[in-house]
């Protein structure tokens, strides 16, 4: 597994014989018998280049994990420090990794310079077996209950619509007032088309919003509003820097919206490696450094 990986990011026999200190033949035997054990092909081989399957893909991700595991393994059985290493596979939502968490993501980096980081962007609530993730991190639902949480941080929401578009439809002034108006919809909401206030006196108010825009990217959304389509209801990490800049005008701003808590989440049946418990406690403490 070793030899096979080593062959994959070094892209290519010759150069994976080198850094292992094998010959390119004991490199080229280790993959056959491989493939032999498997009963499939892992690489593509020509005379000018070679690639991995499909299979020797996936058999390449999942292998670069197990061995990383098993390398923590034995280096704490041994009894060396629980040094964070290895590769870590994460997903976060587009908008806020864009935005908010890019020098989080940085920083993390040159911490811990033995980690490895794979970054998949989604605003989905990606399976943690299918995708093969270490960690997830969620803005709103948690999703499965099958999972551990820790809470990180939380963003507001806010509603807001461009200066063109309020001089072309009107500016609303109660959140019944939207009803009138041409609203997107995120089609990741756990609310749907309900957008949720709170009055001056802690009532809840619920409005059924319509339009004729749904997208499943809030900084898709976000563009549209500031291109003067409609209103938009969304995160505040997403919205307020376009509000900052005049693109955007902040509507309602007396009425209460909901808060969204921002988790970390992996799933309780895996082992917490020390690469897990390094970025779940790095991304605490960077949020609470940033409502200072």
């Amino acid at each position: 597994m070793r030899v096979f990986c080593s062959v994959i990011e070094a892209g290519g026999f010759a150069a994976a014989a080198d850094q292992m200190g094998l010959s390119t033949s004991a490199v080229s035997r280790h993959v056959a018998q491989l493939e032999a054990h498997l009963n499939v092909r892992l690489l593509n081989r020509t005379t000018r280049r070679m690639s991995p399957t499909d299979e020797g893909f996936a058999y390449f991700e999942r292998c670069t994990q197990l061995l990383a595991d098993l390398e923590e393994t034995e280096a704490s059985v041994a009894g060396e420090a629980r040094r964070p290493r290895g590769r870590l596979r994460l997903t976060a939502p587009i908008t806020l990794s864009v935005l908010r968490l890019a020098p989080a993501f940085a920083a993390f980096s040159v911490a811990y310079p033995e980690i490895t980081l794979d970054i998949v962007l989604s605003d989905n609530v990606a399976d943690f077996t299918e995708e093969g993730l270490d960690l997830a991190i969620r803005v709103g639902r948690v999703g499965s209950e099958n999972v551990v949480a820790r809470h990180i941080g939380e963003t507001s929401l806010l509603i807001a619509a461009s200066p063109a578009y309020l001089a072309r439809a009107g500016t609303p002034l109660t959140p019944d007032d939207l009803t009138r108006h041409a609203c997107f919809l995120y089609a990741f909401s756990s609310t749907g088309n309900q957008w949720e206030f709170e009055g001056n006196n802690g009532e809840p108010v619920s409005v059924r919003i319509g339009g004729s825009i749904k997208a499943n990217s809030g900084m898709l959304l976000a563009e549209m509003a500031v291109a003067g389509s409609g209103i938009v209801y969304g995160p505040c990490f997403s919205l307020q820097p376009l509000i900052e800049r005049g693109l955007l005008v902040r509507l309602l701003p007396d009425w209460q919206t909901r808060r969204l808590p921002i988790h970390v989440v992996y799933p309780t049946r895996r082992h917490l490696s020390a690469r897990v418990q390094a970025m779940t406690g790095f991304l605490a403490e960077w949020f609470a450094s940033q409502r200072n």
